[in-house]
C-alpha cells in the first residue's frame, strides 16, 4: 500500500536517488549536477513548516516526493507557491504522483496559500497530464529559456487556484 507522509531528514538519501536521473539523463530539471543527500536535507530544512516536503512510500521504499517552495521572494507573492513532484522509475503510472500532489495541495490550501504554480520543461506529456488532471491550467510558455544537453528548452507555466480570492490574512510568523 502506498502511503504519503511528511519527508524526514533520513529520507534525503532516497530523495536524492529519485532526483538524480532527472538531472543527469534529461531536461526536466535544469540543474546540471545532481545534489547529494546532504544538499537535499538542507533544502528540506529550508522549506520549514511553511513549504512542506512529502514522500510516497511502499513497504519502506520511497517511490517519489513532492514539495512546495516560495514562488518568488517579494512579499506580494507570499500567497503563491511553486510545486514540484518527482517519481522513481518504478512508480511511474501507478497514481503515486497524483497521491503526492493531492496531499501537497490540501496542505497548501489549509495553510492559506491561494495559488499553486508548476514550472514544466517541455515537452513532458506525463507531467502536463498530471497537472491538468489536478486542475492546473497553462498560463504561459517561456520559449527557449533553458540550455541543457546541447539544446534549448521551452518551459511551460501551469497555475491552479487553491482558494477563493479575497483579501488574504497574514501568515503566522
Amino acid at each position: 500500500m502506498i502511503r504519503v507522509r511528511p519527508a524526514r531528514t533520513d529520507d534525503a538519501v532516497a530523495i536524492a536517488a529519485v532526483y538524480a536521473p532527472y538531472v543527469t539523463d534529461g531536461v526536466i530539471s535544469f540543474e546540471l549536477d545532481p545534489p547529494d543527500a546532504a544538499e537535499m536535507a538542507r533544502r528540506m530544512a529550508a522549506g520549514g513548516a511553511r513549504h512542506p516536503w512529502l514522500v510516497a512510500e511502499e513497504d519502506g521504499h520511497v517511490l517519489g516526493y513532492a514539495y512546495a517552495s516560495a514562488f518568488r521572494t517579494r512579499a506580494a507573492y507570499d500567497w503563491a507557491v511553486e510545486t514540484t513532484v518527482y517519481l522513481a522509475d518504478d512508480a511511474q503510472g501507478r497514481g503515486v504522483g497524483r497521491a503526492l500532489y493531492e496531499e501537497l495541495l490540501a496542505r497548501l490550501t489549509k495553510a492559506g496559500f491561494t495559488q499553486a504554480v508548476a514550472i514544466i520543461a517541455l515537452p513532458n506529456d506525463p507531467s502536463v497530464r498530471l497537472h491538468e488532471r489536478l486542475g492546473f491550467a497553462l498560463v504561459g510558455v517561456n520559449p527557449a529559456i533553458g540550455w541543457k544537453h546541447d539544446r534549448w528548452i521551452d518551459v511551460g507555466i501551469w497555475q491552479r487556484a487553491l482558494a477563493v480570492l479575497e483579501e488574504p490574512r497574514p501568515f503566522p510568523a
